[in-house]
């Protein structure tokens, strides 16, 4: 069943007044599961993972086509993961409903350095009532930029800072600064934060196997499915399927 963002991306290119090409991008058919070419297809390894928390992506005009979008990993292992396309000038009502649904605390996440300080959290309080529902804005930095500064449906929300310590691994789009991080890995932070450690690890391994799927595809390569990567997600679908021992009274 399609996910949010391949729902956004199939309307996107419905408005579409040509077929969209990636820079560098290859004209052979890609899979409509994945965006990979047919041979290194990884959709059979797809798992959803149940989690509290949300994930709420408000795309720049183009991001749902571009191959690499990370944006669709996080759709791909988070079931509430929702999509919106973002422009200045009107906003969405369903996304104003989903920031009204009061099962939801949502919060966006952007540096604090851009935000009042009274807006401006480092962590995720749990209220026992309303779920986390992380806004992440999915553009280029400079877009990013743009939409923060002119969503005013989001003036009012509080902003999750975060202060990681690792750099990006993220290699088939780069931000000239260590500091950036493509959205999946954003995404991976927060639910570390949220207290979904494995849906975390399970999202970051993600995102390692489809970029090894990825680069290999372009460099017309073979993938490894016995590599470091694949091995790494195997563990973690196996250890999300291993069902709860009952407590002993």
């Amino acid at each position: 069943m399609p996910h949010a963002v391949s729902l956004l991306r199939a309307a996107r290119l419905a408005r579409s007044a040509k077929p969209f090409l990636a820079r560098g991008g290859s004209t052979r058919p890609r899979c409509e599961g994945c965006r990979l070419i047919p041979s290194h297809c990884l959709c059979a390894l797809r798992r959803t993972l149940p989690t509290r928390a949300g994930v709420c992506l408000l795309m720049a005009d183009i991001e749902p086509l571009k191959p690499t979008n990370t944006g669709w990993l996080v759709a791909d292992v988070v079931p509430d993961t929702f999509a919106f396309g973002w422009a200045r000038t009107e906003v969405d009502p369903a996304l104003l409903a989903l920031l009204a649904d009061p099962q939801w605390q949502p919060f966006v996440v952007f540096p604090g350095e851009y935000a009042a300080p009274g807006r401006v959290v480092r962590s995720v309080p749990d209220d026992g009532e309303r779920r986390p529902l992380f806004i992440l804005l999915d553009a280029t930095w400079n877009e990013a930029r743009k939409m923060f500064r002119k969503s005013a449906c989001l003036d009012r929300l509080p902003v999750l800072s975060l202060a990681p310590e690792q750099v990006s691994r993220y290699v088939l789009r780069r931000s000239r600064r260590d500091d950036h991080f493509c959205t999946s890995e954003v995404a991976s932070l927060c639910l570390e934060l949220a207290g979904e450690a494995r849906a975390a690890g399970v999202l970051e391994a993600w995102l390692d196997v489809f970029t090894h799927h990825y680069v290999q595809a372009r460099h017309q390569l073979p993938f490894d499915p016995e590599g470091d990567a694949h091995r790494r997600l195997r563990e973690l679908q196996s250890l999300e399927e291993t069902p709860r021992r009952p407590k002993v009274p």
